[in-house]
C-alpha cells in the first residue's frame, strides 16, 4: 500500500480516505485483486472503522472495489465492458459539451485554458505524471464550466474511475503525455476559433485514444482484467 496516511483535520475523514484510496487504486499502487481490510486501513490512517467503511462504500459505488459480507473486500479487476461503456458515455457527453462551449467561450476563459495548457507543458517537461493527470482533469472540467454545465463534469467524474485506471497505466508508453497535450492544444485551438465542428472532431479523437489503448494494456496485464 502507498505510504500516505496524513489526514487534514479540517476536512471530512471519510472523503479524504476515499480520495487517497481511489488514487492508490487508479495508479495501481493497490493492484487489481488485492484484498482490502477495514482494520488495516483504519490503522494506516489512525481512525475508527466507521469513516473507512463509508469510504469503502463509495469506492464500491464507483466500481473500484467489491464488498463481500463476512468475506472481506477486494480491489476489482478492470472490467473491459465498463471501460468501453464508460468511454462511450464520456465521449457523448464531452463532445456535446465542447460544441456548446464553442458558442459561449469568452476571452477570459480562453486565457484560463491557455494557463492550464502552459502548466501541462511544464508537468510534461518535468515528467511529473501526477501533476499532468490532475491538470488534464482540470482542463476537461473547465470545458464543462465554459458550457455552463457542471452536471456534465459531475457525471463524467462519476463514471471515469475505471477509465482512469487504464489511462494511468498507458501514460508512460501508449498514450504519452506529449501526445495528450498535443490533442488538448487541438481542442483549445478549435475552441479559440469558435469552430463547433472542429472542436467536436478534436475531442472525439482525444477520447477515442483511451478506448484504443485498453486492448494494448490488457495484453500486457491480463491478470488485472476481467471480460465482464
Amino acid at each position: 500500500m502507498a505510504a500516505e496516511s496524513q489526514l487534514n483535520p479540517t476536512q471530512p475523514v471519510n472523503q479524504q480516505i476515499y480520495r487517497i484510496l481511489r488514487r492508490d487504486i487508479v495508479h495501481c499502487l493497490i493492484p487489481p485483486g488485492t484484498p482490502l481490510s477495514e482494520k488495516e486501513v483504519s490503522v494506516r490512517f489512525d481512525v475508527s472503522r466507521q469513516p473507512v467503511r463509508e469510504a469503502f462504500i463509495k469506492l464500491a459505488e464507483n466500481g473500484l472495489i467489491q464488498i463481500r459480507p463476512q468475506r472481506g473486500s477486494y480491489v476489482n479487476k478492470i472490467s473491459l465492458s465498463q471501460v468501453r461503456n464508460g468511454c462511450f458515455v464520456r465521449q457523448a457527453i464531452e463532445c456535446a459539451v465542447v460544441r456548446r462551449a464553442a458558442g459561449m467561450v469568452n476571452s477570459e476563459q480562453i486565457y484560463q485554458l491557455e494557463q492550464n495548457l502552459n502548466q501541462q507543458r511544464t508537468a510534461v517537461e518535468r515528467q511529473q505524471l501526477n501533476d499532468f493527470f490532475q491538470l488534464d482533469d482540470e482542463f476537461h472540467q473547465k470545458l464543462s464550466l465554459i458550457a455552463d454545465c457542471q452536471l456534465a463534469w459531475d457525471t463524467v467524474e462519476n463514471i471515469k474511475a475505471t477509465i482512469d485506471r487504464v489511462r494511468y497505466m498507458s501514460l508512460d508508453h501508449i498514450s504519452s503525455p506529449e501526445m495528450l497535450l498535443r490533442q488538448h492544444h487541438q481542442i483549445f485551438q478549435a475552441l479559440e476559433n469558435r469552430d463547433a465542428d472542429a472542436v467536436d472532431a478534436a475531442m472525439n479523437l482525444h477520447l477515442h485514444e483511451i478506448s484504443e489503448s485498453v486492448l494494448l494494456i490488457r495484453q500486457e496485464n491480463r491478470d488485472w482484467f476481467s471480460e465482464e
